[in-house]
């Protein structure tokens, strides 16, 4: 699919907008350990819809650009935990073949809806995501230690399905998981970086031969993946992350964790009311 050359002072307003959008995220993703895709995908959706781009895939763009993203922030972040020994790979080899499957099935659930009902899937399952954030209790339980057999046949696959329809990495769903059956939260969020790699690769190379009308795409858009966004977001991202982790150690992240969780909540809350058309 050919790429459609942009109007300059088009693609200056997506690249001021973008750095914000990549600064932001890298400074969160630093400082509070969030995944960066919870924050992109409507910073993206708002941002293309500014530049009057709002057709019916803009979504599926905004999912499959988060997740190029969170490719190579996962990469490197697994790379960066496993070098302190905080990956547990036998997690990880366990559940990856069964959330890679769901992510495939992600992207083709995605391709077939419409931008609306994707709008409305994120809404819900944001609100979902924030509550937790906000209420949930580190003693919480559901079991002693990971599931295994039919229990795990059954929610791998689901954690992958999920993060594409929502074009985020392991960490919203992985790490309330793990968490829940007794893993400790450093190797939680360490392992779940490790789900993020397993859903962004095959999630990607599908958006990639999505088929998205010209008229209705950002400039420079690959299949569904818009090359400028991921370029900027994660050069920013890199350059940004280290300073949300000092911003951390200088702070207790407990209270920000709880502002965080008002901020996603009302976004999503947001992002439902648009598709509900209110």
């Amino acid at each position: 699919m050919p790429l459609i050359l942009p109007d300059t002072t088009l693609l200056m307003q997506m690249l001021a907008l973008l750095l914000v959008i990549g600064a932001f995220a890298g400074v969160l993703a630093g400082l509070l350990g969030v995944g960066g895709g919870i924050v992109l995908v409507p910073a993206f959706f708002y941002a293309f819809q500014t530049l009057g781009y709002d057709g019916a895939q803009l979504m599926q763009i905004c999912l499959a650009t988060s997740l190029a993203t969170i490719i190579v922030t996962s990469v490197r972040s697994v790379l960066s935990h496993n070098r302190k020994g905080a990956v547990d790979w036998v997690i990880l080899r366990g559940w990856a073949p069964g959330i890679a499957a769901g992510a495939v099935l992600g992207v083709v659930a995605a391709a077939g809806l419409r931008s609306v009902t994707l709008q409305a899937i994120f809404g819900v399952l944001g609100v979902v995501i924030g509550l937790y954030l906000g209420f949930g209790r580190a003693e919480w339980r559901l079991g002693p230690v990971m599931p295994g057999g039919v229990r795990r046949l059954a929610m791998a696959p689901l954690i992958g399905f999920l993060s594409v329809l929502m074009g985020i990495g392991g960490g919203s769903f992985g790490v309330p998981l793990m968490s829940l059956y007794g893993v400790p939260i450093h190797r939680a969020v360490a392992t779940a970086a490790g789900f993020g790699v397993t859903i962004a690769l095959p999630s990607v190379l599908g958006f990639l031969m999505l088929d998205v009308a010209p008229e209705g795409r950002p400039p420079l858009t690959l299949g569904a993946v818009n090359l400028v966004a991921f370029g900027v977001v994660v050069a920013m991202t890199l350059i940004t992350a280290p300073l949300g982790v000092r911003l951390a150690h200088a702070m207790d992240p407990k209270p920000l964790r709880r502002v965080f969780a008002v901020f996603i909540t009302v976004i999503a809350l947001n992002m439902l009311r648009k598709a509900l058309g209110w």
